[in-house]
């Protein structure tokens, strides 16, 4: 973090994400004012907030992107979420807090994928050691019968209900033949000699007893996972390949190397401290109350999500997280509303407001060439798998940027998405008839009027098709 300064999170930025200059420094400060803040004395660490941003802008022209990118520059948990499907407290759907949990949920999700990697070497080499156990038994050491977990849970609970076996003896050392057979099957696994061959394990599957809704709060857990492993795991029986096997018992054995308390520890802190939600379309729950009307009022809505922005305590699956420190970018295009519909409290709440600029020709020409995954270069890839070498002349690209934004102009401006239905357009016969013509085939400007002029031209008809 200490290398990502302003400048160098701009230019990251950049390399996905065309123009937007304004926008990209307003987040790129309220990201180094995260690291700013965790120099601070703790004493001061406490007062300051994140200054939350409100993005104004058409859709299309960037907004979702630039949040998305910058979580990810960090890894920090970043969710995105509609403000249009919560409802204020007392109707039927969402309510706001929900946007906490599925934020806690992902950065659980991303703790646990990082665990895993740490452990996948020793959680692999347990796997093998579990193959050879099915694929040599005689070489199998032996174990010691396992307690029953519900029965240790029942005497746990109620205590002197289990009569406490002495220890076994140890095993006596596996003989030289043994280790000669099970170094070598561990050579032969280790090569894919055993790949493809079926073999029967069992596997742990602990009964999920949905539980949905307590006491009117959506928690989203299992009754299996609440019980903390009381419930007795079932053994179910599989036929798979070594290979899958393979996979299987690595995913187990990763499990149990897994502090799983310590995982939700960490989850709830990068939430709490690193978090980034993404609030869209808030324009569409702007305005204030007015008197009658069916519809779910929107101010209600307002203020439901006020205290979350404000800095709150919500309770979670894994645990409480303050939503103090958690950065909120909202976004919304304000075409029927302005900012200022919003209630005082939460324009507050969003102190750095920054406009995002309706895209040019020029910006769409960029789009097509230059970002790390422009879209030619996604089409370009998909057609090579069938052996079809596309090639974009320039031309061909300044006509799909200057038919892309004549049809912005005349019809509904949905920005850079415009392009995605332009070249599928484009290349629709191409990528029909890839499988049978391969070889290198030229898009040039004349291919691109062909396909999109007798379109483009009736606004009537463009309107629907493009």
């Amino acid at each position: 973090m200490n290398d990502l300064t302003p400048r160098r999170i701009v230019e990251q930025l950049d390399t996905y994400i065309v123009g937007q200059a304004a926008a990209k420094r307003a987040v790129a400060i309220a990201l180094r004012n995260r690291y700013r803040r965790s120099r601070v004395a703790p004493e001061m660490r406490e007062e300051i907030t994140p200054k939350n941003i409100l993005m104004i802008g058409p859709t299309g022209v960037g907004k979702t992107e630039i949040a998305r990118r910058l979580a990810s520059l960090i890894g920090a948990p970043f969710v995105k979420v509609e403000a249009t499907k919560y409802t204020e407290v007392g109707y039927v759907g969402r309510d706001v807090e929900s946007m906490v949990r599925d934020l806690v949920e992902q950065a659980v999700r991303m703790v646990t994928e990082e665990r895993r990697a740490e452990v996948a070497d020793a959680a692999d080499r347990q796997a093998v050691e579990r193959l050879i156990d099915i694929l040599q038994p005689q070489t199998r050491p032996p174990g010691v019968q396992p307690q029953q977990p519900f029965v240790a849970a029942l005497g746990s609970i109620f205590g002197g209900g289990v009569v406490h076996q002495p220890p076994p003896p140890p095993p006596p050392p596996p003989s030289e033949e043994t280790l000669r057979i099970r170094e070598q099957t561990r050579a032969e696994i280790e090569r894919g000699f055993y790949d493809v061959r079926l073999i029967e394990i069992e596997v742990e599957e602990t009964p999920s007893v949905p539980i949905g809704v307590i006491g009117g709060v959506d928690q989203g857990g299992d009754l299996g996972e609440m019980l903390g492993g009381i419930l007795p795991k079932r053994r179910v029986k599989k036929r798979v390949t070594v290979a899958e096997a393979r996979r299987i018992f690595a995913q187990e054995e990763a499990a149990k190397l897994i502090d799983q308390d310590a995982v939700k520890r960490e989850a709830l802190r990068r939430a709490s401290e690193d978090g980034i939600i993404f609030i869209d379309e808030i324009d569409k729950i702007a305005g204030r109350e007015r008197m009658g009307g069916p519809d779910v009022s929107r101010e209600g809505v307002q203020r439901d999500i006020l205290p979350i922005v404000e800095g709150c305590t919500v309770t979670t699956k894994h645990g409480p997280v303050k939503t103090d420190h958690i950065l909120f970018i909202a976004a919304g295009a304000f075409h029927m509303s302005k900012p200022s519909d919003l209630i005082p409290e939460l324009q507050g709440r969003f102190p750095i407001r920054v406009e995002l600029d309706s895209l040019t020709a020029a910006d769409f020409k960029t789009i097509l060439t230059q970002p790390r995954n422009a879209l030619t270069e996604q089409y370009k890839a998909l057609l090579a798998a069938d052996g079809v070498q596309l090639e974009f002349t320039e031309d061909a690209i300044e006509q799909i940027a200057d038919y892309a934004m004549l049809v912005n102009e005349r019809s509904e401006n949905i920005g850079a998405r415009r392009l995605h239905t332009m070249l599928e357009k484009v290349l629709e016969e191409i990528a029909f008839d890839a499988p049978e013509r391969t070889g290198p085939v030229r898009i040039d400007a004349d291919y691109v009027r062909r396909r999109l002029a007798g379109i483009v031209e009736k606004a009537d008809v463009s309107a629907y098709i493009l």
